[in-house]
């Protein structure tokens, strides 16, 4: 066939490769399937296509990273007040402030500098060598090198180093499962398929990515580098952005409501002392020392150190974090979109029912892991005595071309998952590998003969081990095998078989016939006569079970208001065996087909009801959570493949599987699954509620205390008394006392009851009008009972009345705040309910803070850099006594609504 440089190939965008016949694609092509391109040819096709890479666009530099972590309106506004404090010379308050803010920047930047790898991933996953036909002759070459046209040679471990139209297939089987989501390998064939056929259905051609589980093959390389299917789900991943978290957006909510704040009080203060007749060039400075007392200094690195601190707890739960403030979003999920295969399932298929003609029997044991055993009615049999079962599993093991390995990660296949399966079920009756037949004589399975035929050479026999569809099987069986002797293949033992057969299939297990025939020596080696007249052994039920623990999850999913919706390209009937299996509340599939069939407006319908979706493209998962979340819901996304790197990375958090899943669904991931199990998703909810009723909870304490401050010197300052506080006072509470203080309310353990309520709206603010009420009684009774202490001190006269009114005014604010952190432990419950000891890292902190105090009161270096003297115990004594009122006044109150609610619930439960 011609190969002239002048006469290009059509682009493989503009052809439908899947329905052409062979001839018709190597016309095409300007390809010879026996020959394959001369090195001109390729030369010249490589410089005009391009070589095949994926090309990277859009990647974030680190600098880039590292600025986004100052992007915050917060961080502005402490920014201004950096400067303002430089400003008017009070260097020390200006550098505290950023260094600060320098170090939660650097804290933020390296746990989130691995950001954008997909990329990177994918070329990872591509075979950097491939065996290709050129001039006549098999070469290896480098993959970047093909060119459309290239014949490429498959054998079995191959990974396809492009998209190609098979030209020859020979018992050929693909693992697709990281690209469509089908968990079963998938015959391959020379016939044209329908142009309207789904990815998972092309079944003539063989995709850049996926690995050759059986058999070999040849292939016209049809597209190339980003062209190709795993090209476009680069780019798609790529193509999605990062949308800001909700704790970003409440972060921003809260920086505007302290900019709004600080700045009316500075004015409020410079106004207000103006017109009391105070310089207005005096009172301006005031007024703006007051605004920078107002904003919390530590509150951006408190909320960076907790979700750090947050990082280490999820990592203990089987949860990796990628992105900080995504631990956060996990508490406010409201719909958990997942694939099926190797999330909800062990991605290992696994022989689960056996039907003997004298029976049926249970296989337990889970994926590849050999632990098992054989149950008939739920009790545990000795299958020594069951010889019709040996018979079966010792022909399931010699009609086999798997094995399994074993290294850190456990029990791995090698060869076709389905073959793996009869494998470990045979060694579950301890069939020991070395008895598993090594023949030369094959009859091998294809998509026409639907069996599969090994020959062995027994010491006065031929025996024919066969297996393969059971209506295939079934049609060639005159006789059945039924407690170790063979008998009549009678009418009822068809039917027995026959209804077996749909009953596994209704339970979305795949099944296989086995059969066996026993042959005299030198009997002719045909296919046509051996596999006739043969013993049916039995049928089994395969299927990829789901992990143990989802069933729970999926419940407590649905307890905390989580919606669990499945999204997979596996076959309708699988999905919905399995949903039904793990007590999802699906009651429709809905395939990829019907899902082009909808505009937007009846997909959110849809989405309204109880569904599950099946044989959809990576287009498709992306375009559900786009509509879920444009309906106002806080998507979650999981997967493992390929396939689900665009939607991973288009959902609110993006949750890939650590162990099994693709380096591409990783690197598009927030949150990375470290055991693959889906239960270890709602334990990451849990922790995420944790951590956001922990930043409300710290909030609440920084702006109280703040706002305390804020009530004494502006009061202070109305009534024309001296300076109250210090600045370099304030910045010592603000940076070193509350920021540590706050840490420790970070840690606090989740309340009870957290998982039993709904998810919290993405409209809902850190601080609604409840917390900003509390927040105005706090910091009223703080900042009036530290004006208490220094006018009180202040009257009493004598020389060094200011130093030590002052003195007594700072340690004040600083113990009353410090008595408050127990009422800001629980936002609901009382000290008695949620145990005193329950949080140690609060105990420290108070011990710590306390001990800090102390030293500023009384050692010598710290008098003079904070402006303190020493104080009596007497002073200590009036300043507990002012203090803990606003501690018991909150445990009274707390206690009275506790008991009410547990009066309300024990008066419902009699109802009921």
């Amino acid at each position: 066939m011609s190969q002239k440089a002048t006469q290009a190939p059509e682009h493989p965008a503009s052809v439908v490769w899947h329905c052409l016949e062979v001839p018709d694609v190597l016309k095409r092509l300007d390809a010879n399937q026996h020959t394959g391109l001369s090195a001109e040819e390729a030369a010249t096709r490589l410089n005009r296509y391009g070589p095949n890479v994926l090309l990277e666009t859009g990647r974030i530099p680190w600098y880039v990273v590292f600025g986004r972590q100052f992007v915050d309106i917060l961080i502005f506004i402490l920014m201004i007040a950096a400067v303002i404090a430089g400003a008017l010379g009070e260097w020390i308050d200006a550098v505290a402030i950023l260094v600060i803010l320098l170090f939660n920047g650097v804290l933020g930047f390296i746990q989130e500098w691995k950001a954008e790898t997909a990329i990177q991933a994918l070329k990872r996953m591509l075979e950097p060598k491939c065996n290709v036909v050129r001039a006549g002759s098999e070469q290896k070459i480098d993959a970047k090198d093909l060119v459309l046209g290239d014949v490429v040679v498959l054998k079995i471990g191959d990974h396809v180093p492009a998209d190609l139209r098979l030209l020859e297939a020979i018992n050929l089987k693909m693992d697709e499962s990281s690209l469509t989501g089908e968990s079963e390998s998938v015959d391959k064939g020379i016939d044209p398929n329908d142009p309207a056929a789904p990815l998972a259905d092309r079944t003539s051609l063989a995709w850049m990515g996926t690995a050759v589980v059986n058999g070999h093959g040849l292939g016209a390389v049809v597209a190339t580098g980003m062209k190709t299917e795993f090209g476009r789900i680069a780019e798609l991943t790529q193509s999605v952005g990062r949308e800001i978290t909700p704790l970003q957006r409440q972060l921003a909510v809260l920086g505007k409501q302290l900019g709004i704040i600080s700045v009316t009080i500075s004015a409020l203060v410079a106004i207000s002392g103006w017109l009391l007749g105070k310089p207005l060039l005096e009172m301006f400075l005031t007024g703006i020392a007051l605004a920078v007392a107002v904003v919390p200094e530590g509150l951006p690195a408190v909320v960076t150190i907790t979700l750090a601190l947050g990082v280490r707890h999820m990592v203990k739960r089987r949860a990796l974090l990628r992105r900080l403030r995504a631990s956060e979003t996990l508490g406010k999920v409201t719909v958990i979109c997942t694939d099926k295969t190797g999330t909800l399932t062990q991605n290992q298929m696994t022989v689960q029912r056996i039907w003997l003609p004298s029976g049926e029997l249970t296989v337990t044991g889970i994926g590849y892991d050999p632990e098992g055993h054989f149950e008939i009615d739920g009790r545990k049999i000795d299958h020594k005595q069951q010889p019709g079962l040996l018979a079966l599993l010792q022909t399931g093991l010699n009609c086999n071309n798997a094995s399994l390995t074993k290294n850190h990660r456990g029990w791995n296949e090698i060869g076709e998952p389905t073959e793996a399966a009869l494998v470990v079920a045979a060694y579950k009756a301890w069939i020991q590998p070395e008895e598993q037949l090594k023949s030369s004589v094959e009859f091998s399975f294809n998509s026409q003969r639907k069996r599969m035929t090994v020959i062995e050479t027994a010491d006065s026999a031929f025996i024919a081990h066969v297996k393969g569809a059971p209506e295939v099987i079934l049609e060639r069986c005159t006789r059945v095998l039924e407690n170790g002797e063979e008998k009549e293949f009678s009418e009822q033992d068809s039917k027995q078989a026959i209804d077996t057969i749909q009953r596994f299939a209704d339970m979305g297990l795949r099944t296989l016939a086995l059969a066996r025939r026993k042959l005299p020596l030198g009997f002719p080696l045909d296919e046509n006569q051996i596999e006739r007249e043969l013993t049916l052994l039995g049928i089994v039920g395969i299927m990829d079970p789901p992990h143990l623990e989802v069933p729970a999850a999926v419940r407590s999913a649905d307890s905390a208001g989580i919606r669990v919706v499945m999204i997979t390209g596996d076959n309708p009937k699988t999905a919905m065996s399995i949903a039904k299996n793990i007590g999802m509340k699906a009651e429709r599939e809905i395939t990829g087909m019907e899902l082009n069939e909808m505009n937007d407006e009846e997909l959110r319908q849809t989405l309204k009801e109880e569904v599950l979706f099946a044989r959809t493209t990576p287009e498709h998962k992306m375009r559900i959570v786009k509509v879920l979340q444009q309906i106002g819901e806080v998507v979650g996304m999981t997967g493992d493949g390929v396939n689900d790197a665009p939607a991973l990375k288009q959902a609110d958090i993006g949750i890939s599987m650590g162990v099994r899943g693709t380096d591409v669904a990783k690197g598009a991931s927030d949150m990375i699954l470290t055991d693959d199990n889906f239960a270890s998703i709602i334990n990451a909810v849990e922790e995420g509620r944790r951590e956001y009723d922990n930043i409300q909870k710290f909030v609440r304490y920084l702006m109280s205390s703040n706002m305390g401050e804020a009530v004494a010197i502006f009061i202070n300052v109305l009534f024309g008394g001296p300076l109250i506080l210090l600045p370099v006072q304030i910045l010592w509470m603000n940076l070193i006392t509350d920021g540590v203080t706050a840490l420790a309310l970070g840690m606090e353990p989740a309340e009870r009851g957290i998982m039993s309520r709904p998810p919290r709206r993405v409209t809902e603010p850190i601080l609604d009008r409840r917390s900003l009420f509390i927040i105005l009684i706090y910091g009223s009774y703080i900042g009036l009972a530290t004006l208490w202490l220094f006018n009180h001190y202040l009257n009493s006269g004598g020389d060094d009345a200011i130093p030590k009114a002052r003195t007594v005014a700072f340690t004040g604010i600083i113990v009353i705040q410090m008595i408050s952190i127990f009422n800001f432990r629980s936002l609901y419950a009382p000290i008695a309910k949620i145990g005193f000891f329950s949080n140690p890292w609060v105990l420290i902190a108070w011990t710590s803070n306390l001990l800090l105090q102390i030293s500023a009161v009384y050692v010598p270096f710290m008098q003079h850099a904070l402006g303190t003297v020493a104080l009596g115990l007497n002073d200590w004594g009036l300043i507990l006594f002012v203090g803990m009122p606003i501690f018991l006044i909150t445990e009274i109150y707390k206690n009275l609504i506790w008991n009410k609610k547990l009066l309300e619930q024990g008066t419902e439960k009699r109802i009921c």
